[in-house]
């Protein structure tokens, strides 16, 4: 990850993909979010969806593991010999929304840009980052949306 100044408004990355089956899709729901249209697939038939659908938490976090995966593959140190800034925690998620629901068979892709950055005046050698992060399936329905917060460390930080 770059240093808080040097990213670029509209940078869009490619996250992966993840093909969703219906036995993932089960065994997540049963431990996470066991509601009967993530669970049982008969019931499910007659539910609100006509069928079984992943929980939308799982789909968020399949988006947090390709993350995480795209940003290890970037992590070492700065072409230039010196070190690469600290990436912090998340004050959390805005605008969260799950438009079309995720099926078994259904794959889906993962994208980022960066939206806007944000000096903090409670935390001046840190600013925040926010993206727009959306999952689409084979169909092109937007299945996943939502704006990610990081702090990312500002150059000339101290440790």
């Amino acid at each position: 990850m770059p240093w808080f100044e040097d990213l670029e408004i509209g940078t869009h990355r490619e996250l992966g993909s993840y093909d969703f089956t219906e036995a993932e899709i089960i065994a997540f729901a049963r431990k996470f979010d066991p509601q009967y249209f993530h669970v049982d697939p008969v019931r499910a038939a007659a539910g609100p969806f006509g069928g079984l659908i992943a929980s939308g938490w799982h789909t968020v976090a399949i988006w947090m593991k390709l993350m995480v995966r795209a940003m290890q593959s970037r992590a070492g140190t700065d072409p230039a010999g010196g070190r690469l800034p600290a990436t912090g925690p998340s004050p959390g998620f805005l605008e969260l929304k799950w438009p079309h629901p995720v099926r078994p068979g259904d794959t889906i892709r993962y994208d980022t840009t960066m939206i806007a950055k944000i000096d903090l005046k409670s935390r001046p050698n840190w600013g925040l980052l926010r993206s727009r992060n959306e999952g689409v399936n084979q169909r092109g329905d937007l299945v996943l949306s939502f704006i990610g917060q990081a702090l990312i460390e500002r150059k000339g930080r101290v440790p």
